[in-house]
């Protein structure tokens, strides 16, 4: 049945145009954008997951951050401490001279007296970021510890934990200065059961004694060798504190490592999930340019029907 009211073939071909069209701009978009799922209404599903993921990918990249600055910090604390044993090797070294025989206990302390200003210098400067680890000024409970953010974990439930890795910089842990620290407290109880008579003068050279501020101008025999044990005993207790900084700066590189390693599995997971295939997409373009060259023919051709009717009436 031909009608001049109704064109079923135009109509059927401008529906399928319509429906190529709208597929074509739905795999422009893809193209365009490099995302198969762009919007909720793409797929609701996948696109709640992939924000989500999202924004935990941004909190590991923070903690990556942290753990660098972190990592940082505590490669500042290490290469002061290092500075600090160099320093202490030096003080013992000098004391050995000054129970040398003949030597003159002024001239040595002139020596030591350099040696504890680059020693107070190298522990106040020991600053990464204005964090010092060395000298009791950062950390909770009375600067007795020190967290670094370490991890950012979703349970199934949807709660998020940040984890943390701890480093004890109390004076028996990693702390020197200070009036609590390692190298004011290691000799002075040398010092106050060598020295005889607490009126005496070493008494007062000694008293409150710190490696930091010692002198050994008027000091005895029995006075140097505890002051040398302290030396030993600040020495061994820095080595402490350098492997346990080292410890903790390793685990924090490791940890930094896999923090890496799970930022990019999650992008890798959510790229399947919300990207376009672009190798099936430009495939499908091409197809869909067709299929509209050949719907607008199909168009075209239906509404030429209608001249027909008119050769019907000799027109």
């Amino acid at each position: 049945m031909s009608s001049l009211l109704t064109n079923m073939s135009a109509m059927s071909a401008l529906q399928s145009l319509s429906a190529t069209q709208k597929s074509l701009q739905t795999t422009q978009n893809q193209i365009s954008s490099g995302l198969r799922v762009a919007n909720a209404s793409d797929n609701a599903a996948y696109w709640s997951i992939s924000t989500t993921m999202k924004s935990d990918t941004s909190a590991l990249t923070a903690v990556s951050d942290a753990l660098n600055l972190g990592s940082s910090t505590l490669g500042t604390a290490t290469s002061a401490l290092n500075s600090t044993l160099t320093i202490l090797q030096k003080m013992k070294a000098d004391l050995v001279t000054a129970q040398t025989p003949g030597v003159d206990k002024t001239q040595v302390q002139s020596d030591i007296s350099a040696q504890q200003q680059s020693l107070v210098s190298v522990l106040s400067s020991a600053s990464f970021n204005g964090v010092n680890l060395l000298d009791g000024s950062q950390g909770s409970a009375g600067g007795t510890s020190v967290s670094f953010v370490s991890s950012f974990a979703r349970d199934s439930a949807g709660n998020t934990t940040l984890g943390t890795i701890n480093l004890d910089i109390s004076a028996s842990g990693a702390q020197l200065a200070g009036t609590s620290g390692i190298l004011a407290t290691a000799i002075s109880g040398g010092i106050s059961s060598g020295v005889a008579g607490t009126g005496s003068a070493a008494a007062q050279n000694f008293a409150a004694g710190s490696i930091m501020a010692f002198d050994i101008s008027s000091a005895t025999s029995t006075d140097l060798t505890n002051i040398q044990a302290g030396i030993e005993s600040a020495i061994k207790e820095v080595t402490a504190a350098g492997a346990k900084l080292g410890a903790t700066q390793t685990n924090i590189n490791t940890q930094s490592t896999f923090v890496s390693s799970l930022n990019d599995a999650i992008t890798s997971g959510v790229g399947s999930l919300v990207d376009a295939d672009m190798n099936v997409a430009s495939t499908r373009l091409q197809a869909l340019q067709t299929q509209q060259q050949l719907g607008i023919q199909s168009l075209s051709i239906a509404n030429q029907n209608a001249q027909l009717i008119l050769k019907l009436f000799g027109a």
